[in-house]
């Protein structure tokens, strides 16, 4: 089998294929980059770190949009719609987070 000059050999470590969970992400850029910061709330903690930040430059981050956006359309043909919010920017809390409170 011929191999093309142009492949990329991607590596992925056994810890990084462990992952990182996220359950809110804050987006902010500047003329020349965005950065993405992933967070996990936990409930009733009233701190949240950022468990990973990712620097992206614009093209990237519109390549990272359309990408998401295919897989969000193929994961909804599989498994039906994904529910949001009314306002999808405005991220909601999950139920039993915040000390307890209903």
């Amino acid at each position: 089998m011929e191999q093309q000059d142009n492949q990329l050999n991607i590596e992925l470590s056994a810890e990084m294929a462990e992952g990182t969970y996220s359950n809110l992400a804050i987006i902010s850029h500047s003329t020349s980059e965005f950065v993405v910061d992933f967070i996990r709330i936990m409930p009733g903690t009233p701190k949240a770190n950022v468990k990973s930040r990712i620097i992206l430059t614009p093209e990237h981050a519109k390549r990272l949009l359309f990408a998401l956006q295919e897989n969000i359309a193929k994961f909804e043909a599989q498994n039906g719609k994904i529910k949001i919010p009314d306002n999808p920017f405005i991220p909601p809390v999950p139920m039993g987070f915040g000390g307890g409170e209903a």
